[in-house]
């Protein structure tokens, strides 16, 4: 009898990278269909395609669209979403309570924290060279018409991130995947804790928490191995698909700068970043990373990315768990490297286009409240447009053309925040690495495969 050999499974990796390839083309696909309709006058078959597809069901007139697309993809970052807040304070709070020596607790998070500074303080370097020398150029300088003023949130006083670390009640904090800072704050203190009484009197506490954590791993696993290709997909499409040329021609520069001088911190500062601090080799890093990168940039949200990127780094990279569930959940609150890169160009261009001069003194105030903003910004798509608004308080370009050039930002910055999102999330692994080979808790032969 003869038996049928069953088709190897294609890796997540291949998967992953095929879905990518597929959204990118089907929404420039959809883009073009959409401007061709428009142009054309037929408005009105664009409008139909648009609500049975990609229109956002929640949004206000749209009570009759059907929404697939959108659906599809918000219950896949729904589905992330939902164990955030367990994950994070279980992993941090078994990492730390299995620490048995305080001093050694110290030394890593100090580590994480100089890692963290440093290629924070590289992104900002490179983002202020590189705005001010367009700025200086005049390629800033955007005549910017028919749009309205900018409403709605506009941020709030950075230090507030550091106000809101210890929350008022625990409910608060286990309430809202905007409070990741106390939940993280509350593991530290509950680890912390079970070191100081001993293994025998928390046994029943860390046994429940590892039973909670392995859960949440099973969970994970099996949304994203079944699911994240497919989400992948449909999450690029849609965002291509409901951006207009006509939204990116104004701000063309902006675009182009902002996603070269990302593209560029991804693929050549971070790799530098492991060849020279780890003494690693980048280009496996670089293969390796790539699935954390295209998933981050098709969620545009570091919290949604925070599972796969806790999974690669230990199977992939050889991290020690504890090393990677201390580092990555709290570079996922504060670490974000692409952000403040993002929101220095903003600036720059926002008051290139409402005439204000930008000396390099304001340019260094600039750098140092986008690297506080960044840090208070919620890991969720979206959010680091929105926290713009800070910074150009802060710097008080906030008259009307100022504010018109912010709502073009505001429109047009989706896509940018998608590769945001990969630095961000790259960025906490490659600390995750360094930090684990100086501890002597990097598998340098997993890493090496």
């Amino acid at each position: 009898m003869e038996t049928k050999t069953k088709k190897p499974k294609l890796s997540l990796a291949k998967r992953m990278a095929i879905s990518l390839v597929c959204g990118l083309a089907a929404g420039i696909a959809f883009m073009f269909l959409r401007e061709s309709l428009i142009s054309g006058g037929r408005a009105e078959v664009w409008a139909t395609i648009n609500n049975l597809l990609f229109q956002d069901i929640t949004a206000e007139g749209a009570e009759r669209a059907f929404g697939l697309f959108y659906i599809i993809g918000q219950l896949f970052i729904k589905a992330l979403q939902l164990v955030i807040i367990p994950m994070v304070f279980t992993s941090i709070a078994l990492a730390i309570g299995s620490i048995a020596d305080t001093r050694t607790m110290g030394r890593i998070s100090a580590k994480t924290l100089f890692w963290f500074l440093l290629c924070s303080f590289l992104a900002l370097l490179l983002a202020g060279v590189v705005g001010y020398t367009t700025y200086s150029m005049g390629l800033f300088n955007t005549h910017i018409e028919g749009l309205t003023e900018a409403t709605g949130s506009t941020g709030s006083n950075p230090l507030n991130v550091v106000l809101n670390i210890i929350p008022s009640n625990i409910i608060t904090a286990f309430g809202s995947n905007g409070a990741v800072l106390s939940a993280v704050f509350l593991a530290v203190a509950t680890g912390l804790s079970m070191n100081t009484l001993g293994e025998s009197r928390t046994a029943t506490l860390r046994r429940l928490l590892g039973e909670v954590n392995d859960v949440v791993v099973v969970f994970l696993n099996f949304i994203v191995s079944n699911f994240a290709p497919f989400a992948v997909f449909v999450l690029l499409t849609r965002t291509f698909a409901i951006y207009g040329i006509d939204y990116l021609k104004p701000a063309l520069v902006y675009v182009v700068v902002t996603v070269i001088l990302l593209l560029v911190f991804l693929v050549v500062a971070y790799p530098l970043v492991v060849a020279l601090g780890a003494k690693l080799n980048p280009i496996k890093f670089i293969k390796k990373i790539a699935n954390v990168a295209v998933f981050g940039f098709s969620t545009s949200s570091s919290a949604a990315t925070l599972p796969l990127n806790i999974k690669v780094s230990e199977e992939e990279f050889g991290v020690d768990e504890s090393i990677a569930s201390f580092v990555l959940p709290l570079g996922m609150t504060i670490n974000m490297d692409g952000t403040a890169i993002m929101q220095v160009i903003a600036t720059v261009f926002i008051a290139g286009c409402a005439g204000y001069t930008v000396t390099p003194g304001q340019l260094v105030v600039v750098a140092l409240l986008a690297l506080l903003a960044s840090v208070g910004t919620p890991a969720a798509p979206g959010a680091g447009a929105v926290i713009l608004f800070t910074i150009l308080s802060g710097m008080g370009f906030v008259n009307d053309g100022a504010l018109l050039a912010y709502s073009l930002i505001l429109a047009i910055n989706r896509p940018i925040e998608m590769l945001v999102t990969s630095l961000n999330v790259v960025g906490d692994a490659v600390a995750s690495i360094c930090v684990a080979k100086s501890e002597g808790l990097l598998k340098e032969d997993v890493y090496n495969k």
